[in-house]
């Protein structure tokens, strides 16, 4: 996905305005409306408002109000239906322009479908298409991917700034945890052969386009639950209202006086009274949270999956890349006895100059730290470079008539031997304390001659300590998996702040740990990239698989990262909490709206058959008439005020579930019940003053 496609923008911006005034036009669909039981209510009343409004200003009906007075009305509740599918429209359209986008990253490419998976075997051009899973097909330098797939031989450089907005390349290998290819992304040197892993229309970048629209997302179960309980107390609301008019009549007829309260006056009623507030805005909630998920380039399989991330109380964080920093750094030269340190970083800095591995350039660049050691050009000198490698795990050069190598203290110690050199046991027991502390020893020789160790310590990422205490604080609980032995595990899990951490880590283990949290209650999220991690990925209740990975456990994930980043999980937490504090608190701010319009409305409504209800008019409304109007043109106003909310959500603390409740019901509660109050006031002020009525 390219960075336009994903950059934060505004909460509404013009453009997503005006595709929004449009989108809650053509919402008006009853088809459309009857999908939300609440907001199908109001759009009914504003039909039968609307007749009779017209019906009253022709004389061809008499006892619903003043003809102006009921196409007032009748123009709120319009309104209020429009506003809230506008709520929902803009929602959408966020999620249609980034769908947009990602088609545009699409092309009608060409493929050489191989008769056999290798590159020697007879191939044919065919549109890409044709592809079907289980295909194989030959990409080389410069040519686009033609569909998603998984490497089965060759290595090359790949560009998937289509997909991640990073423009710099990565590499995918045949038989390693990053043999994922996706289709729409170009080889830049080399070839790959590539087995296809889906059929036409439900690639991955399908499968995000249909993600992001807004429109084809399904409810997630809380979301659900919520709307079938406003359904059921509309229903409630509606019979209650039904009755009132035959409760009128008689009373107006035992009582010789008054008026029965009019169809309209019900209407009203009837709409102040169900929740629609949160009814209009629910599903612009949903939708804006995963437009949230998209816009932090994190694609979800589903809403449930961002719901239960919510919900998460145990996290599994990897602990090289996300806890760490990823590469292990060379942090303090302890030269044998007899040593100077200088002597022994000159020797490490020398033996390194072959070693390209970040551990190998980390020990180059800590000997000029220390003591301006800079990297010396031996191209004029006669010198020999061994190069690192996993066999020999050593690094070296000869020159000079010296034979400096550093590695491993196993490796080092044949070496010596092998120049029938000693092997000192205070190097010995300075290899056993660095292990000890939960770094790497690596020892440096000089031929026969033993000079001392230098300690690579794995970096712990800034801030990430503080992060696991707020996460800590959210009553999450945080375990670092990694295959590093328990002694090291422990001391990087104290220095990071953890709260547990499994040592040694393999696939079962991994799915025991899952298995044996969720056996007691819990919610584990977890993230991965390799093969041996897709078993626990899928029975994560929030499995974050890595772009970068494999086709195997970006299917066993939920939820796919395109950056590739793995402490993208604790934003994924973030925003799954956001999503549902959010619409916690909108629900409790509508449930006390509505408990305020009470006060507004009812004793307006009713003032004519029960003159003695005109002592409930706290709010000293001018007239019944204003009262009910003022609280109608309330109900449709709030909708609109709070859409920005809605799309932004409600921004969440580090506190426990229950401490984030009792916040919410103050703040939104209160103010639930005290807005109203204000608002219907001053727009009854406001009709006043310009005689509406």
């Amino acid at each position: 996905m390219s960075h336009a496609a994903v950059e934060k923008r505004s909460v509404l911006s013009a453009q997503g305005a005006l595709a929004g005034v449009a989108g809650s036009f053509r919402k008006l669909d009853p088809r459309v409306q009857v999908r939300n039981p609440v907001m199908f209510v109001v759009f009914v009343g504003s039909v039968l408002t609307t007749i009779l409004g017209i019906l009253a200003a022709v004389g061809a009906v008499d006892g619903v109000g003043q003809p102006g007075f009921v196409l007032s009305i009748a123009t709120w509740l319009w309104l209020t239906v429009l506003f809230a599918n506008f709520a929902e429209a803009v929602a959408e359209g966020r999620g249609k322009a980034q769908a947009a986008a990602l088609r545009s990253s699409r092309r009608e490419v060409q493929a050489r479908l191989l008769e056999e998976g290798r590159r020697t075997a007879r191939w044919e051009v065919v549109a890409a298409n044709r592809l079907r899973k289980g295909d194989f097909f030959i990409v080389e330098e410069k040519e686009t991917i033609p569909a998603d797939g998984e490497v089965v031989e060759g290595v090359a450089s790949v560009d998937e700034s289509a997909i991640t907005g990073e423009s710099a390349p990565v590499l995918r290998e045949a038989g390693s945890d990053f043999s994922s290819v996706t289709g729409g992304t170009r080889v830049l040197s080399d070839w790959l052969v590539v087995r296809v892993t889906s059929d036409p229309g439900e690639s991955f970048l399908d499968r995000m386009i249909t993600m992001v629209e807004g429109a084809k997302r399904g409810k997630t179960p809380n979301e659900i639950a919520l709307s079938i309980l406003l359904a059921m107390l509309t229903l409630i609301f509606l019979v209650a209202t039904a009755t009132l008019a035959p409760f009128s009549a008689f009373a107006v007829a035992a009582a010789g006086s008054g008026e029965v309260v009019s169809f309209v006056v019900l209407i009203a009623l009837l709409v102040c009274l169900i929740p629609t507030t949160i009814g209009g805005l629910l599903s612009a909630i949903g939708i804006a949270g995963m437009d949230r998920m998209v816009r932090a380039n994190v694609i979800a399989t589903s809403g449930r999956a961002i719901e239960a991330a919510g919900d998460v109380d145990v996290l599994l964080l990897d602990k090289t890349g996300t806890i760490t920093l990823g590469d292990r750094q060379a942090a303090v030269f302890h030269p044998a006895p007899g040593i100077a340190e200088q002597d022994l970083a000159d020797a490490a800095q020398l033996a390194s100059l072959s070693d390209e591995t970040p551990e190998g350039r980390s020990i180059v660049v800590l000997a000029k730290q220390r003591f301006q050691l800079r990297g010396r050009n031996l191209a004029t000198q006669p010198h020999v470079f061994h190069k690192f490698s996993a066999q020999s795990r050593t690094s070296g050069v000869d020159f000079e008539g010296r034979s400096l190598r550093k590695g491993a203290s196993d490796a080092i110690q044949r070496f010596v031997r092998e120049q029938h050199g000693p092997w000192p046991g205070a190097v010995t027991r300075i290899v056993d304390d660095v292990a000890r502390s939960g770094a790497t020893p690596l020892v440096v020789a000089d031929g026969p001659r033993v000079l001392g160790v230098v300690e690579l310590r794995d970096v712990v990422k800034g801030g990430i300590r503080e992060r696991f205490a707020e996460l800590r604080q959210m009553g999450i609980t945080t375990v670092m998996v990694t295959g590093d032995n328990r002694l090291t595990a422990a001391a990087i899990a104290a220095e990071a702040g953890v709260d547990d951490f499994l040592a040694e880590a393999t696939p079962e283990a991994k799915l025991a740990l899952i298995r044996r949290y969720q056996a007691d209650g819990h919610l584990v999220a977890m993230c991965g990239d390799g093969t041996n991690d897709a078993p626990a990925l899928a029975q994560a209740d929030v499995a974050v698989a890595m772009n970068s990975g494999t086709q195997a456990a970006k299917e066993a994930g939920n939820m796919v990262d395109l950056d590739s980043n793995p402490t993208k999980l604790i934003e994924v937490v973030d925003a799954g909490k956001q999503m549902l504090v959010t619409r916690g608190a909108l629900t409790t701010f509508s449930i006390a709206n509505d408990v305020a319009k009470y006060f507004a409305i009812i004793p307006a409504a009713f003032a004519a058959t029960y003159p003695s209800l005109n002592s409930l008019n706290v709010m000293g409304l001018a007239s019944p008439q204003s009262a009910i109007l003022s609280a109608v043109i309330f109900n449709a106003l709030i909708i609109v005020a709070l859409i920005p909310l809605a799309l932004r959500g409600v921004r969440t603390r580090a506190a426990s579930a229950a401490r984030l409740l009792r916040r919410n019901l103050l703040i939104y509660g209160g103010g639930g019940m005290i807005v109203p109050f204000v608002g219907i006031k001053l727009i009854d002020l406001m009709l006043g003053s310009l005689g509406v009525v």
